[in-house]
């Protein structure tokens, strides 16, 4: 097992979906086989306008046989672990480039970094996934909550930093960890749509100088849904208990639907932002994607 990088861009030829599968031509079956029960780094190409870098992380479950493709292959990716990025890491920072593995011995960037799909250290690993996930700017924490600790004068300024293998098990933690991916999709979610919900359009702040607004999956969790932005929406206290209850779906094209077991649909009616449509973000692979809202419409909406 190991670490890997692999190459994604939303107009890839190839049957991607990054929180299901990663298709592959049989030149690439040993390095993928090589990640199979281990995390993988999402990378966009510099190439790609407004490349996101590296976007997301997932663990690689198995490799098969493509069905539908002759000479294609598919790596599965494990239920629930696909995270994407709260902050995109790119190729190159102030300190030269990120993924370290990609320079030759003479410091320059090699043809490796060409590579679908390469093999990364865990060192290289670590340090994408702790840039990409880093709450440096907390999500505007409640007042009541308690704030971290600051490290003392003395010995604790000069401690000796963690070996590479327990940075890899800390950072696996954190990455399988209900606790830390929700906090995480929250500030996901929130900065994609500024803290406004979708639903009613507004953008409430509370005294303490956090969103009154909840980051809400569209197919739960518990339902098998992912932790990808194209599954989250910003919804507020009341259209968020509307949306799990089935009361407010949306269509495909985001037009905002009203079930017909609602017992006041025009007081709902009167919550709604004034075009009737979802607010969502303007990048397309921020916004919600047909597939999940088919489910809730499917399995959640009351029709």
């Amino acid at each position: 097992m190991g670490f890997g990088v692999f190459i994604h861009r939303s107009d890839s030829i190839y049957d991607d979906s990054p929180a299901e599968q990663y298709q592959f031509p049989g030149q690439y079956l040993g390095r993928v086989q090589a990640c199979v029960g281990d995390w993988i780094v999402y990378y966009e190409p510099r190439k790609v306008a407004a490349t996101r870098g590296y976007f997301a992380v997932a663990k690689v479950e198995r490799v098969i046989a493509d069905p539908k493709a002759p000479g294609m292959y598919l790596a599965l990716i494990e239920h629930g672990s696909y995270l994407d990025f709260i902050n995109p890491v790119p190729f190159s920072g102030p300190d030269g480039v990120i993924e370290r593995g990609v320079l030759n011995e003479e410091g320059r960037i090699s043809g490796r970094a060409q590579a679908a799909v390469r093999p990364i250290s865990a060192a290289d690993f670590n340090r994408i996934v702790s840039i990409g996930i880093d709450e440096h700017e907390p999500e505007l924490p409640r007042l009541d909550e308690p704030r971290g600790t600051h490290a003392v004068d003395g010995f604790a300024d000069e401690a000796q930093a963690p070996l590479i293998f327990e940075q890899e098990r800390d950072r696996v933690m954190q990455l399988s960890s209900r606790i830390v991916r929700n906090r995480l999709f929250r500030r996901l979610v929130l900065h994609a749509y500024d803290k406004r919900c979708a639903i009613t359009g507004l953008k409430l702040i509370n005294g303490g100088g956090r969103a009154e607004v909840d980051a809400a999956h569209i197919r739960p969790v518990e339902a098998s849904g992912p932790d990808i932005l194209s599954n989250g929406i910003a919804l507020s206290g009341t259209a968020h208990w509307m949306f799990d209850r089935g009361l407010i779906g949306l269509s495909d094209d985001l037009d905002i639907l009203i079930s017909r077991h609602a017992n006041d649909p025009d007081s709902i009616q009167g919550l709604l932002n004034k075009t009737g449509k979802a607010i969502v973000p303007g990048r397309v692979f921020e916004r919600p994607h047909p597939q999940f809202l088919r489910w809730h419409r499917e399995n959640c909406f009351k029709q």
